[in-house]
């Protein structure tokens, strides 16, 4: 089977597309559906999956958890009514609501990573970040030693408001890790080429593969919970409102 097409992958504000079934799994009162192609992002990367709806001619399907096996993406839920035939055409519709909630969180925690940047900060992203709305944080490898907590904590929500109200794009890039070297802090060495970045301006950027705001206006605001050890790191909880 082939793998499915990440459709979000290339476009922040899609939130409908055009599907072919692959397969339906039938499991207990659950039902998995795997397209060919889909905008529905799988949990994985610190942030969780979206949900939302697939339709067919004949039947609506409640997408309830999204996971990606194999690179398959695999949709779990509930046939509301109807039914799905497999190779036939389907269209699927993210919640579009929970999708920007999780943009928002996602996209101001690389935001805190380029703040730390800009303040000079010798703290090297970890790529172990929660981006949930229970409690986000982002993870650096790094020491608090010589640093004023409260002063750090007031420094970065500082330029984070400075940079939302300017209002910057938030770009997407494919390239090499050559080209990542003069913009991405940290480049992982398990990273396909050419990788995702994500570009926040001309100058930062962050591989990744999840989902983002299209202008960190969208954002609206961040502020810091809270910066601690966390066994030989640094944790920077942080939430949107």
């Amino acid at each position: 089977m082939p793998s499915t097409k990440l459709l979000y992958l290339e476009n922040f504000s899609l939130l409908e597309c055009e599907s072919k079934v692959l397969e339906i799994l039938p499991e207990n009162e659950k039902v998995t559906l795997t397209l060919d192609q889909t905008i529905f992002y799988p949990q994985g990367g610190g942030q969780p999956y979206d949900t939302g709806i697939i339709e067919s001619a004949n039947g609506k399907f409640i997408v309830e958890e999204v996971r990606s096996t194999d690179g398959l993406v695999r949709h779990i839920g509930k046939l509301e009514n109807g039914n799905f035939t497999k190779g036939e055409e389907v269209k699927c519709l993210v919640d579009g609501a929970r999708r920007m909630l999780h943009s928002r969180i996602h996209s101001a925690g690389h935001l805190v990573d380029w703040a730390i940047e800009k303040l000079g900060i010798p703290w090297t992203p970890d790529p172990r970040g929660y981006h949930y709305p229970n409690g986000p944080y982002v993870t650096y490898n790094g020491s608090l030693d010589g640093l004023d907590k409260e002063k750090l904590k007031a420094d970065i929500e500082q330029l984070c408001t400075e940079a939302i109200a300017k209002g910057r794009e938030v770009n997407i890039l494919f390239m090499t890790k050559d080209e990542m070297q003069s913009i991405c802090r940290s480049i992982p060495n398990n990273l396909p080429e050419p990788a995702r970045v994500i570009m926040f301006g001309s100058d930062f950027g962050v591989p990744c593969g999840g989902t983002h705001v299209a202008n960190l206006s969208e954002i609206k605001s961040v502020t810091i919970r809270k910066i601690k050890p966390e066994g030989e790191n640094i944790r920077v909880g942080y939430d949107v409102l």
